[in-house]
C-alpha cells in the first residue's frame, strides 16, 4: 500500500463559508423584529413622537419664565418666544403663519402643557387654563378617589395645590363655590381672567 491518499469523491459536507454572504450587510434576520401583529412605526411617526415629545418638555421647562403666570399674556409670550427662535419675524402675518403652522391639535397639547401642573407629593394634577371658567384638580392616581376629594381634608389638599403654584389668590376663597365633581374639583377664578 502507498502513503500516498486517494482522494475522496464526495462532496465536502461543510459549506463554502463565501456562499454564506448576502448581498445586504443588514440582514432581515438581524434587524429589530416588532412583536407578531404589531408593525413598527415609520421613520416619519418616530420623528413626529420625537418633535411633539420636545416641544412639551421645552413648553414645561420655560413656562414659569413668562410672566404674569396663569394667564392669557404668559400663554402669547410663549409662543412669540417660539415663533421667533424658530426665525419668525414679529409681524403679524409672521406670527400667525407660525401658529398655523403648528396646528389646532400640536397648540391644544401645548396650552394644556402650559396651564398644567403634576404635584406627585401631593398626588394631585392641576389644569388652570385662564379660557375656562374654573381651575380643575383631580388625583394623579390611586390615594383620593371621588368619595375622599369632596372631603375637608381633600379639599386642604386642593387649597395646598393651589397656594404651591401660585393660584391660591387668584381663584375663590369661598370654599362653597368649590365644587366636588365625580373625581375632581372645580375651583371658580376669582374674576374673569384676561
Amino acid at each position: 500500500m502507498s502513503d500516498t491518499p486517494i482522494p475522496d469523491p464526495t462532496p465536502d459536507p461543510s459549506p463554502d463559508p463565501s456562499a454564506e454572504l448576502p448581498s445586504d450587510p443588514t440582514p432581515e434576520s438581524h434587524q429589530p423584529q416588532a412583536s407578531p401583529g404589531i408593525e413598527r412605526p415609520s421613520a416619519l411617526a418616530l420623528q413626529a413622537t420625537l418633535v411633539d415629545f420636545a416641544l412639551g418638555e421645552l413648553v414645561r421647562q420655560q413656562r414659569q419664565s413668562f410672566q404674569p403666570l396663569w394667564t392669557r399674556e404668559s400663554w402669547a409670550k410663549l409662543l412669540i418666544w417660539l415663533a421667533l427662535n424658530c426665525g419668525c419675524g414679529t409681524d403679524t402675518a409672521s406670527l400667525e403663519a407660525f401658529a398655523a403652522a403648528i396646528g389646532p391639535s400640536q397648540m391644544a397639547r401645548l396650552r394644556r402643557q402650559f396651564f398644567e401642573r403634576q404635584l406627585e407629593d401631593l398626588n394631585l394634577m392641576i389644569l388652570a387654563d385662564p379660557a375656562e371658567q374654573q381651575v380643575l384638580v383631580w388625583p394623579l392616581g390611586p390615594g383620593l378617589d371621588a368619595a375622599s376629594l369632596a372631603a375637608e381634608l381633600a379639599q386642604e389638599q386642593v387649597a395646598a395645590a393651589l397656594e404651591r403654584v401660585g393660584l391660591l389668590d387668584q381663584v375663590t376663597a369661598d370654599r362653597g363655590r368649590w365644587q366636588s365633581l365625580e373625581a375632581l374639583v372645580a375651583v371658580p377664578w376669582s374674576q374673569p381672567c384676561s
